[in-house]
């Protein structure tokens, strides 16, 4: 049972993380389309700011493997 629920909180650790960075990546992306359309010399900061969000997926991860080890 124990390793039941570490796998569930790993699954966790790893899902919502997922779930909100697609939420905040959809939001990101559909204001830089219409910022690029206007401004084409953001580009960089653009890409920097989808970027970002992605950082929690990746720790995410790292907790995961971290309860998976322990």
């Amino acid at each position: 049972m124990e390793k039941v629920l570490m796998a569930f909180a790993a699954a966790l650790a790893v899902g919502l993380p997922a779930l909100a960075t697609a939420w905040a990546q959809s939001r990101i992306g559909a204001a830089g389309a219409g910022t690029l359309a206007e401004k084409p010399e953001l580009t960089g900061t653009i890409i920097i700011l989808l970027a970002i969000p992605e950082t929690m997926v990746i720790l995410g991860f790292v907790v995961a493997a971290m309860i998976l080890v322990l």
